[in-house]
């Protein structure tokens, strides 16, 4: 199963986040990526914590023939289409785009590509409660647990609810 994440907190030229982010599932499949599957949408607090505005947040399951390494340069740039410019990590931003896991693939980034899994997914409940929505059951590659067991194991104070 191939995991994107998608985000955003300021508005693009499609709207609020939320037209923004289904404008980006759209762009993908016109891409050639077919969404699977799409969670609910979610609003979530910075992490971490700042006086940016909140999030909106979820994740979609997509099937493709692209390398991760591929699909993770067409992520990028569709956030750069969206406005989205990369000065630094965990800034305001139009967009985002993650690849969480592609497949059971555990890739440390060597020779450029993505690290898989995403190397924080399993602390953010941003992308664990929408990951559950199209993946219950879903296990890390890496530290074999479900979702639901890194759900609740998470950090506590991370604020992070279904619209």
């Amino acid at each position: 199963m191939i995991l994107v994440g998608l985000g955003g907190n300021l508005p693009s030229r499609y709207g609020l986040p939320e037209a923004g982010i289904a404008a980006a599932l759209d762009t993908l499949e016109a891409q050639g990526v077919k969404i699977v599957n799409r969670s609910r949408f979610y609003r979530s607090a910075p992490v971490p914590v700042s006086d940016q505005p909140w999030y909106v947040n979820a994740v979609g399951s997509v099937a493709t023939a692209l390398s991760p390494g591929e699909l993770l340069a067409l992520l990028h740039r569709i956030e750069a289409g969206f406005g989205r410019e990369r000065r630094g990590r965990n800034e305001a931003r139009p967009l985002d785009l993650d690849l969480l896991a592609y497949d059971d693939r555990i890739e440390t980034g060597e020779g450029g590509g993505p690290v898989l899994p995403h190397p924080r997914l399993h602390e953010r409940a941003f992308v664990l409660l929408p990951l559950r929505d199209v993946a219950p059951g879903w296990r890390h590659p890496m530290l074999g647990r479900t979702v639901e067991e890194l759900i609740e194991s998470l950090p506590p104070g991370q604020i992070a609810a279904a619209l």
